[in-house]
């Protein structure tokens, strides 16, 4: 059973680009005989940040505050100047006023998605700094994804940051304190311990957030009428230019494995909760855009998997 679920787990994400597209398609397809089970979303992300939180400790929490040039650096590239970024590409295309705007701008200031740690452990970059820096980033989202929205929009939209800030309380900080003090309590050994079982259920977890989130969707789809024509190219700039701005950001650092690190935490983000916030706080087209970086932000990763090495390969070689 145990080499069966680490099996499933690594076949999983190896084709994780593949999953998780397909199921945001098959939450459309199905969305009649999904609805009802919706509600459940809330509790099936707080399992996904509980097995992910079980992975990091205050050791690795430490190591990163030893360095807080890189943390600030890397969440003001994040969250301040992608989310500028983000508005103002909005706007030029779709007005200030736009639902679409929200959703561009909710993208940049989500956490930190939990799938970075995957991509950066096959690029060469650093696994426990990614590791803490998405555990501090969704320590903090009840602060900056509520604060952020204000910031920008004002008085544009009406929301009940209240709620929203209990709601990211639950679903993020809660497990992830909860996983942090199970790794310290066994002393590290929890995750390895548990993950033959732990991981592929996440995994599972996961795909039904995607699924039904797209289910949730659905309904409002014919609203859209010709605006992906322009949705889906504006997404995929933004998402690649959330990437560029991380590598290019911390290129005076002269450090490729931070620079590895940094260009994938800012361009990979939790999508699956900016998804259930998008859909519980604001008009559900603004959940589009979110959900349309789901179709990129896995292909994009590995576009910039294969770039990443190009330039590694080519800097080796004027090196030698």
């Amino acid at each position: 059973m145990r080499s069966f679920g680490l099996a499933f787990n690594a076949r999983f994400e190896q084709w994780m680009f593949l999953i998780i597209p397909g199921s945001l398609v098959l939450g459309f397809f199905f969305s009649s005989r999904l609805q009802s089970l919706v509600p459940a979303v809330p509790y099936l992300f707080a399992y996904v940040t509980l097995t992910m939180a079980i992975g990091c400790g205050l050791a690795q929490l430490r190591e990163v505050l030893r360095r807080p040039g890189v943390l600030v650096l890397t969440f003001v590239i994040a969250h301040v100047l992608s989310p500028i970024i983000a508005y103002g590409i909005g706007t030029l295309f779709f007005g200030a006023d736009s639902p679409y705007v929200v959703g561009l701008v909710l993208f940049t200031i989500i956490p930190l998605g939990v799938s970075t740690v995957l991509w950066v452990g096959m690029s060469g970059g650093s696994i426990p700094l990614m590791l803490a820096m998405v555990v501090i980033d969704s320590a903090l989202s009840p602060i900056v994804v509520p604060g952020g929205v204000h910031l920008l929009f004002h008085q544009e939209i009406q929301t009940n940051t209240g709620q929203m800030i209990n709601d990211l309380l639950l679903i993020i900080v809660v497990p992830t304190i909860i996983g942090v003090v199970l790794y310290e309590l066994s002393k590290g050994r929890i995750q390895a311990a548990v993950k033959p079982f732990a991981a592929p259920l996440s995994k599972l977890c996961f795909v039904g957030v995607v699924m039904l989130n797209a289910a949730a969707i659905a309904p409002y789809t014919e609203q859209l009428q010709g605006d992906l024509l322009k949705l889906i190219p504006l997404s995929l700039v933004m998402v690649g230019l959330c990437y560029a701005v991380g590598y290019f950001g911390t290129m005076r650092y002269r450090d490729r494995e931070l620079q590895v690190t940094v260009s994938y935490a800012t361009g990979m983000r939790n999508i699956s909760l900016g998804i259930v916030i998008a859909m519980a706080y604001f008009s559900p087209l603004t959940a589009v855009p979110v959900v349309l970086s789901i179709l990129i932000q896995q292909p994009l990763a590995t576009v910039h998997h294969y770039v990443l090495q190009k330039l590694h390969n080519s800097t080796a070689g004027a090196e030698g």
